[in-house]
């Protein structure tokens, strides 16, 4: 029987969104206002891709989803915080986010930023508090500390200063895989090495699931890159055209529409070909891997 990945992202994304709802509750008294804005953009849908490649590196290995649940959503907020603050004015100036305005149109810039920066904090707090019974103070650690060297300076906030300060001006490719190496990828590649830690990965497993989310990110951003440019607002949720409006550079730029096509499926490939040592349970990260260029969305 082919492997259902529609059902499979259905399931751990309703598993996800049921622990996100533990963790970040609704709250009454004075700061209500900023757990609001928070659950208003983390609660919104979305592909949850991060979590779910989470625990499918996880299983991989033969732990079980619940292993890294916490550490899946600590991703999640992490993307969140990411794109509440991408919105802002000082930064894309976007309206729109899955389909409904984005956080600061409702709440207001202040809140905007305040609830990113909550999200963010919290994303540790619940990533240091194992998913399980049993996962070493050390792994813990080794965990925390790749996930915020991956979302922090030399990492996701690098690739957002990268891109901010090359707005007009030509990068070479190199450069342009630098940059989402480090804006989208290192998050990937986190996502992927924390959940494997989680369920017990050996060194060699860790590393071949390295090898299989550095590609990955990558073939994400180009889709990305092309969704903005071939895509529909209404259908991606999002506004598209932006890149080519703030003078961004793009894969479809550099490389042209069926040139960045190409490079997408090599890095599908390239990624694939890294999981040729694991048996049928990697192939949820098969099938992502897939999955990250074909979405319409």
């Amino acid at each position: 029987m082919a492997f259902d990945l529609a059902q499979y992202m259905k399931d751990r994304a309703a598993l996800v969104e049921r622990t996100l709802e533990r963790q970040v509750p609704s709250r009454n008294g004075r700061a209500a206002r900023l757990s609001e804005a928070m659950r208003y953009s983390l609660l919104a849908g979305g592909k949850r891709l991060r979590p779910i490649l989470a625990i499918a590196a996880c299983e991989a290995v033969g732990g079980a989803a619940e292993n890294c649940l916490n550490f899946a959503c600590a991703l999640e907020m992490i993307h969140t915080y990411s794109l509440i603050h991408d919105d802002l004015p000082c930064m894309d100036d976007d309206d729109l986010r899955r389909g409904r305005p984005t956080n600061h149109k409702v709440y207001g810039e202040a809140v905007a930023v305040l609830a990113g920066d909550a999200l963010l904090t919290d994303a540790f707090r619940i990533a240091a508090e194992p998913s399980r019974a049993g996962v070493s103070p050390e792994l813990a650690l080794h965990v925390v500390a790749e996930l915020a060297e991956a979302a922090g300076s030399v990492g996701m906030v690098a690739g957002q200063v990268i891109d901010l300060e090359g707005e007009g001006r030509a990068f070479t490719r190199e450069e342009l895989e630098d940059l989402h190496n480090r804006k989208t990828g290192a998050l990937f590649v986190a996502a992927v090495g924390g959940g494997a830690r989680l369920g017990g990965a050996s060194h060699q497993q860790l590393e071949a699931l390295r090898a299989y989310a550095r590609p990955l990110g990558l073939a994400f951003q180009v889709a990305d890159d092309l969704l903005d440019v071939e895509a529909a607002t209404d259908h991606v949720g999002k506004r598209t055209h932006k890149d080519a409006d703030r003078g961004k550079a793009t894969y479809p730029t550099i490389m042209g529409i069926e040139g960045s096509h190409a490079f997408a499926r090599e890095l599908v490939r390239r990624a694939q070909a890294a999981l040729e040592p694991f048996d049928e349970r990697a192939e949820p990260l098969r099938a992502l891997a897939a999955y990250a260029v074909e979405r319409k969305q």
